[in-house]
């Protein structure tokens, strides 16, 4: 994660979408050393907004840590299974 003042991420915010997209890093913003602002490439925040959905809904949050378990466990289904019982 990179870190910027304000007057410098200021200067430089028309490059930022090229410059964050290239490396995938985020970038915190400071004002007199104190952090104030998150910069990050938009799939990075589209993948945070859906995990704090998925943890914030009881039933996704449930499903998901069963779909975890089954897994380590081996309780998995093959592919061509999946898809004959799906119809896909």
């Amino acid at each position: 994660m990179k870190t910027m003042q304000l007057s410098e991420a200021r200067n430089l915010f028309a490059k930022l979408p090229e410059e964050l997209a290239a490396s995938q890093e985020t970038l915190t913003v400071t004002r007199r050393g104190k952090p104030v602002l998150a910069v990050l490439p938009f799939d990075a925040y589209q993948a945070l907004v859906e995990t704090l959905e998925i943890v914030g809904d009881e039933q996704a949050a449930k499903a998901l840590a069963e779909g975890i378990r089954q897994a380590e466990s081996g309780e998995v289904v093959e592919w061509e299974s999946a898809k004959k019982r799906l119809a896909l």
